[in-house]
């Protein structure tokens, strides 16, 4: 039978909920059957709310929601008459709110909040919510910069807070295949991996769009959307996509489907910080002599190369290398010439190359495909080992669920694929990345009067330290300016 609701407060309810061990993230059982003090029994529904309703946040709150096992009392959005509407059709009930910090600050018993705004907006509101002992889940990339990164992943730690970062391919069962593969030794000494993809698909690498006040939707909360950016009027194609091509608000490629894409090898070859980064951006050349950059805004296509430290899973230094804007790899001659590279049509994809051979893959949350090992004396693996994973995104917000019930430090809260111990150094060194592309296109006045690219070489960097070594304007882009009311 279910358990009666307790009249406890919402501290207690909370610290019940919190020590409590799930049992089954299926069925409903009955609490003298799971025995014992200390469980929760699965019909203790946690409070969830969504800050972000519409887009990915929809299926994020839905999927968090596990079928109405959990009960979803609150949704935030800037405009709820867009694809919000989906999530209020869905939870009728909830709350609705614009602004994130009055949602926490009144609705006193939400104990977990799923977060899917546009990147600016992740770090201030996960701070937030933590800082009030709500567990959070965070859309890729966690942060919109380092800083941010590092200081959730503490934070998360010293508050004991649950977290999950929306890179649901991390939990994709087929990433064990290229896990043993990694760790069984076959593949040698893994000293290069390769990823790319076809992204951006957005306008990407022109010139800002000029704000018309006249043209924003009467529905759309434009400040509270503009969160810890600088105040600007309203601007279209930025609201409700366009935004991730512009540093104010977005993180480009990289932070789009670098956040899967890289995950694979920081993964499986259980990367660290990297330890230097360089780049070259594709430019849009307007006249003979004089190429059209745009510092505001990410540009066309980017190849950027990072160096990582040997490991115990990689046993010698790994170089990689990124390109974005359709720009791939040449096909390595071991794979048949008619075989894809990564993903389908090979336009996103991880090479991860070994002295014996090579492993191609494209796990990640759009177009999953079965990951391969070609060995240099023309033997193959294709799989599959594990049966696959029908759960709505591989379970990977149900999961984060079952562990906030569970509890912080539980084996389900260790257990999760990417909770912010794991999340905040890879998304550091995705957004390392953007760092360098950012580096690349600082300009300065010479002695002669005329503008030049001035810091267009390796950066060196101090991972623990957060910090340029060899390009101290370059430090600028570890952290932002914000607007107050929304710092962390």
């Amino acid at each position: 039978m279910k358990k009666k609701k307790s009249n406890k407060s919402v501290d207690s309810r909370r610290s019940f909920i919190k020590k409590g061990a799930l049992a089954s993230s299926i069925f409903f059982v009955p609490r003298h059957v799971l025995g014992g003090v200390g469980y929760t029994a699965p019909s203790d529904r946690l409070n969830i709310a969504a800050i972000g309703a519409g887009g990915k946040g929809a299926s994020d709150i839905r999927n968090a929601s596990v079928g109405g096992r959990e009960k979803v009392v609150a949704l935030c959005d800037v405009d709820f008459s867009g694809s919000a509407k989906k999530s209020v059709e869905l939870f009728p009930k909830a709350k609705l709110y614009a602004d994130f910090r009055e949602m926490l600050d009144k609705e006193k018993g939400i104990d977990a909040v799923t977060i899917s705004t546009p990147d600016h907006v992740h770090g201030p509101a996960a701070a937030y919510a933590m800082e009030r002992g709500v567990h959070v889940y965070v859309q890729k990339p966690m942060t919109h910069n380092i800083r941010e990164a590092r200081m959730l992943t503490e934070m998360a730690r010293s508050k004991k807070i649950v977290t999950q970062m929306g890179n649901q391919g991390g939990s994709n069962p087929l990433l064990g295949m290229v896990q043993k593969w990694v760790d069984s030794g076959e593949l040698g000494k893994i000293s290069k991996v390769q990823v790319w993809t076809n992204r951006p698909v957005w306008p990407q690498g022109g010139a800002f769009p000029k704000p018309d006040p006249s043209a924003k939707p009467k529905d759309l909360n434009w400040d509270l959307w503009l969160g810890p950016s600088e105040f600007r009027p309203y601007t279209p194609n930025l609201h409700p996509f366009g935004w991730r091509g512009w540093w104010e608000y977005g993180t480009g490629a990289l932070g789009d489907v670098g956040c899967h894409l890289i995950d694979i090898p920081f993964r499986t070859l259980g990367l660290k910080y990297p330890t230097d980064a360089e780049c070259s951006v594709g430019a849009v050349y307007t006249n003979m002599w004089n190429a059209d950059y745009h510092p505001e805004g990410c540009p066309a296509s980017s190849f950027i190369t990072l160096h990582f430290g040997a490991t115990d899973k990689s046993k010698s230094p790994i170089e990689m290398t990124w390109s974005d804007g359709g720009i791939r790899p040449a096909h390595p001659e071991i794979i048949p010439a008619d075989h894809e590279i990564g993903g389908k049509g090979s336009q996103n994809g991880v090479l991860m190359i070994g002295e014996k051979g090579i492993i191609s893959t494209n796990i990640n949350d759009s177009s999953p495909l079965m990951p391969k090992l070609y060995m240099n004396d023309g033997s193959t693996d294709f799989g599959p080992e594990v049966e696959p994973n029908d759960e709505p995104e591989y379970g990977h917000q149900r999961l984060w669920i079952d562990a906030c019930k569970a509890g912080f430090g539980s084996k389900e809260h260790l257990g999760l694929t990417s909770s912010f111990d794991y999340a905040g150094p890879m998304t550091e060194t995705v957004l390392m990345g953007n760092l360098a592309i950012r580096s690349y296109l600082l300009q300065r006045e010479n002695e002669k009067g005329k503008m030049e690219f001035f810091a267009r070489k390796k950066l060196l960097w101090d991972g623990e330290n957060m910090r340029i070594t060899n390009l101290e304007e370059a430090n600028q882009f570890v952290t932002r300016n914000y607007r107050p009311g929304f710092v962390v």
